[in-house]
């Protein structure tokens, strides 16, 4: 006979937790706060909360699982370059300021939002100290797009600049990455401002851009011009003939 009775429902099964990535956020979150030296993997295990073991299983060594780490975050560096092309491409009256705003935009985005902010602080933490670990990761994963940026920054300049050398650029750049890590990584604006100014508020972007935008202006008029006095006037110019008489 058929039975009235309404089928048993069993409860949904909760979802398994990505014990993979829980150790890798553990990680980001650690790493930001303390610095790579600082943290054990005993530490990390405890985060996640996962068994000591299951680190190595996932990630090998100390230094495969902050490798790790930048590899999931590399689709960023993607994003910066891709705004690159973007910006290189737009011919918009003041192209320095479209590069620059490639150059930040991405990462103060990153810093503002929840699932990004440890991973920007490491960064940050990173690129300031820069020891033997560090480095490997800046050379692995930032120093090509350096490279990329820098070569727009000469390109942009060289207009407005021209004989602008890859040195002279790569002061600049190097002053325009510490105002980006300053601005990401620093809370003292709040006391400094009276609590007015908000710590790494993405508001203050076209701020922070026209900030290193002029500043690379200032940079390349001092030394461009440095370099410029410094050269011996070609011989047959009328300078040359001036000095001879």
């Amino acid at each position: 006979m058929p039975s009235d009775a309404a089928p048993v429902r069993r409860p949904a099964a909760e979802p398994r937790p990505d014990r993979r990535q829980n150790i890798l956020l553990a990680a980001e979150k650690l790493f930001a706060q303390r610095g790579f030296h600082a943290v054990s993997i005993r530490d990390i295990a405890e985060e996640a909360q996962v068994p000591l073991a299951l680190v190595g299983y996932y990630f090998g060594q100390k230094h495969e699982l902050y490798h790790a780490i930048f590899e999931h975050w590399s689709t960023t560096i993607e994003e910066r370059l891709a705004a690159l092309k973007l910006a290189l491409a737009d011919p918009s009256d003041d192209r320095l300021e479209d590069v620059v705003a490639a150059f930040i935009e991405p990462v103060i985005r990153l810093r503002a939002s929840s699932e990004g902010e440890y991973y920007a602080l490491l960064m940050t933490r990173g690129l300031a100290l820069q020891s033997e670990g560090e480095d490997a990761i800046i050379r692995e994963f930032f120093d090509p797009m350096a490279r990329a940026f820098m070569d727009a920054f000469r390109k942009v300049l060289a207009p407005e600049f021209p004989g602008v050398s890859k040195s002279q650029v790569a002061w600049g750049y190097q002053f325009a990455l510490g105002a980006l890590l300053h601005h990401i990584g620093d809370r003292r604006v709040e006391r400094l401002s009276d609590g007015k100014n908000k710590a790494c508020d993405p508001d203050a972007m076209p701020l922070l851009v026209a900030f290193i935008a002029q500043g690379m202006r200032g940079v390349m008029t001092r030394a461009v011009g440095k370099a410029a006095a410094a050269r011996p006037p070609r011989v047959g110019t009328r300078s040359a003939r001036a000095g001879k008489s």
